[in-house]
C-alpha cells in the first residue's frame, strides 16, 4: 500500500485535533473528488512499519483525540491489511483514542457483506472503528454546511453501536456521551 499524505494536528476530519492518514488507491472516481491524485494506487510513498511508528509518535500528545483514515479509499482490498496492522498497534498503545474512517463504500451493503477482500480482515478492521463516514461523494448533493462529510447522502455511523445492534446506528456528535470523540 502507498499513502498520499499524513496530516498532523488535523481539525477538519473528525472531532478534536487528530492525525489523518490519506491512503492511495480508489476505484470510485467520484465526480468532484477533492483528492483525485490519490485514486492511483502507486501515488505517494510506501506504507511501512516506519510509517506506522511515525503515526504512533504523532498520536502521543494528550491533545490528539485520534486517527482518521481517508483516501483514496481505506477499504479497497489492497489497503485493508496494512491499515489493519496500524489499527492493531494504535489500539494497543492508545486504546482511549478514537478511530474514524471515510469510505465511498456503504457500511451495510458493501463493507459488512464480505465482498471487499478477506472478510475476516474486513471484520477485524471494522471492529477497531468508532465512526465511519460512508457513501460516495456526490457532487450534486454537496453541502458545505454538513459537519464531517461533503454530500448529504453520506452517513456518520456509530460503528460499535451498529455492530452491537446489527443495524446502522447514526452517530451524532451532540449525543453527550463522547462516543466517537474520546
Amino acid at each position: 500500500m502507498n499513502y498520499a499524505n499524513i496530516k498532523n494536528n488535523d481539525i477538519a476530519n473528525g472531532p478534536g485535533v487528530r492525525v489523518s492518514l490519506f491512503v492511495s488507491g480508489c476505484t470510485h472516481h467520484c465526480k468532484g473528488c477533492f483528492n483525485q491524485e490519490a485514486w492511483d494506487f502507486s501515488y505517494g510513498q510506501p506504507f511501512t512499519q516506519e510509517t506506522i511508528a511515525e503515526i504512533l509518535a504523532m498520536m502521543e500528545p494528550a491533545y490528539i483525540k485520534g486517527l482518521t483514515l481517508l483516501g483514496g479509499e481505506p477499504f479497497e482490498p489492497e489497503n485493508q491489511e496494512p491499515i489493519l496492522e496500524l489499527l492493531r498497534q494504535i489500539k494497543t498503545k492508545y486504546p482511549e483514542k478514537s478511530i474514524w474512517a471515510f469510505s465511498g463504500y456503504l457500511f451495510d451493503k458493501d463493507i459488512l457483506s464480505g465482498k471487499l477482500g478477506d472478510p475476516a480482515v474486513t471484520r477485524e478492521y471494522v471492529g477497531y472503528l468508532d465512526v465511519l463516514v460512508d457513501g460516495r461523494f456526490v457532487e450534486e448533493k454537496k453541502d458545505l454546511t454538513l459537519r464531517f462529510r461533503g454530500s448529504s447522502n453520506q452517513r456518520l455511523i456509530d460503528v460499535p453501536a451498529s455492530l452491537r445492534e446489527n443495524k446502522v446506528v447514526l452517530w451524532e456528535d451532540w449525543q453527550g456521551d463522547g462516543r466517537g470523540i474520546k
